[in-house]
């Protein structure tokens, strides 16, 4: 079995994981170390596991490689939410030709996240 765990490095653990708490409903689900600050906390969202680790180093200016995409029920009910968690919303949602509503955002760190919500056909 393989399994694939997206790791974030921020200069700031604790803005970075009340973020994903507070938009996507995050729950903790490991640390360590266990007891005092964090060098590196696991955030349940859904079936999906995302890592942070504290790096105080971390350059917030460097290009980004890599996008978190997170799928959720309702993109558009999440907007609101954004900035008041700490992100930065980049635009509205679009419906794309995929099927899938998509809004393209940044978490505190100005990392990209894509919440995106699979449309459903129309009967016809």
């Amino acid at each position: 079995m393989t399994t694939v765990q997206p790791i974030i490095t921020t200069s700031d653990l604790d803005r970075l994981r009340a973020f994903y708490e507070r938009l996507l409903g995050a729950v903790e689900a490991s640390r360590f170390p266990e007891d005092g600050p964090a060098f590196f906390v696991g955030l349940k969202l859904g079936d999906s596991e995302v890592g942070l680790v504290h790096e105080a180093t971390t350059d917030l200016s460097a290009p980004q490689r890599i996008l978190l995409s997170v799928r959720v029920d309702d993109v558009d009910g999440l907007l609101g939410l954004v900035e008041a968690a700490g992100g930065r919303l980049l635009g509205p949602s679009t419906d794309m030709p995929w099927g899938e509503r998509v809004a393209h955002i940044h978490d505190p760190d100005g990392n990209m996240v894509n919440l995106t919500q699979t449309l459903q056909e129309a009967d016809g």
